[in-house]
């Protein structure tokens, strides 16, 4: 099968797939009110066998990374499994996980030991008091044991995601630089975007990552060059620092330009984009292994349906209700 391309010559190196839409925090941006199940259980996510067939099939065609992602991927009793049989893939050079950070400290160690490649965790205040406020949850230190403990476990790098947020987190960019002189932590700020539960969190506390990317050039961060299965973040390093600066900026003029993702959902749909309308079903080819070439025909053939832009600027925001339906 050759690689995955859309209509716009974008080729797909890398996929987000989750495997559970239940999370245990209640973040002001994305689950205030908590996890509100959508009619599916925890029986109905995607199984591991699925998950395999689903990871070889965009593997033979071109995907060499993958990057699982929830809710909170770690509320899975079987994620250690996942990440083994995930890791074993052929083709798959990279494996990641977005995690909340609420089971690091305990089981990072083990998801090391079954071939995780890299760790981001969501870190969106460096006070405990804010982070509580923000998340609904009081394990700012918990939180911060569990990146020691990737470190700890052979991690030579972890990158930390900050929602971007006025009157919240936007003034403390000082704090943050400080807390990764010493450390070897890619601290990535991520614009707040619209979602259809988040309008009025939005008008409110929305500001342009423009705002820090000027102060780091001010300061004498440099730009750095983008890889082929990369994320979107805009990634900046300093000579006096050992950590790095990533900035995820979604409205910015041609963000959507290089876009080299594809997501699935925890029941088996292919979005073609976070915001986009619709869910692609795979799940009826991922009953077999014999159903992989006519799972990737379907797959190219939904990519002729993907839209050049995410249309964010005129306040479409699409199928997405909030970020852990298909894992942000």
């Amino acid at each position: 099968m050759s690689q995955f391309i859309d209509a716009f010559a974008r080729k797909f190196y890398y996929l987000r797939l989750s495997v559970t839409d239940v999370c245990n925090f209640r973040c002001t941006y994305c689950l205030p009110d908590g996890y509100k199940p959508q009619g599916v259980t925890n029986k109905q996510f995607l199984t591991l066998d699925e998950i395999r067939r689903l990871t070889a099939a965009f593997a033979a065609a071109g995907t060499e990374k993958v990057r699982l992602t929830g809710g909170e991927p770690s509320l899975r009793r079987d994620f250690t499994d996942i990440i083994a049989t995930v890791k074993q893939t052929p083709g798959i050079r990279q494996l990641a996980v977005t995690t909340n950070g609420y089971r690091l400290a305990r089981d990072v160690a083990q998801w090391r030991a079954a071939g995780l490649d890299a760790i981001n965790v969501s870190v969106d205040a460096l006070d405990a008091r804010q982070f509580h406020a923000i998340t609904g949850q009081d394990k700012f230190h918990q939180v911060m044991a569990g990146i020691d403990a990737a470190f700890s476990a052979g991690f030579e790098k972890v990158k930390v995601n900050a929602v971007l947020m006025r009157d919240l987190n936007d003034h403390s960019l000082h704090t943050f630089l400080a807390w990764i002189k010493t450390r070897a932590i890619q601290l990535r700020f991520i614009e707040l975007m619209e979602t259809g539960e988040g309008s009025a969190l939005f008008r409110r506390h929305h500001v342009s990552g423009e705002v820090i990317r000027q102060q780091l050039l001010m300061q004498g961060w440099q730009l750095q060059e983008r890889g082929r299965s990369d994320g979107p973040a805009q990634v900046f390093r300093h000579p006096d620092y050992l950590g790095e600066i990533g900035l995820i900026m979604p409205y910015e003029k041609d963000f959507c330009t290089h876009c080299n993702r594809l997501r699935v959902s925890a029941v088996g749909n292919l979005h073609l984009c976070l915001f986009g309308d619709g869910g692609v079903p795979l799940r009826d080819l991922l009953v077999q292994d014999d159903q992989q070439a006519e799972l990737q025909a379907r797959i190219a053939h939904s990519l002729g349906e993907k839209k050049q832009t995410h249309f964010l600027h005129q306040g479409q925001t699409g199928i997405t209700q909030n970020l852990s339906f298909i894992g942000g």
